[in-house]
């Protein structure tokens, strides 16, 4: 299942701060960021249906995240 967030995520620290968890939340599956989008967004592709628990990770990082309509 593909997910698809608009994020508060704006350099690639704030992805590196958030790639461990990232990772360990869509194994198996791939993710990343588009950060030249103006809505910074963020693909999941994994096999977990939970765009709550996505959500939850990245508020407690302290971004901004909800999801788009794919």
């Amino acid at each position: 299942m593909i997910y698809v967030f608009k994020t508060s995520v704006e350099t690639e620290k704030d992805i590196l701060d958030l790639a461990y968890d990232l990772t360990a939340y869509c194994t198996p599956g791939k993710w990343n960021f588009d950060l030249q989008d103006c809505d910074r967004i963020l693909r999941i592709d994994t096999q977990k249906k939970n765009a709550a628990s996505i959500i939850s990770l990245l508020q407690n990082k302290g971004f901004n995240c909800e999801e788009l309509p794919y």
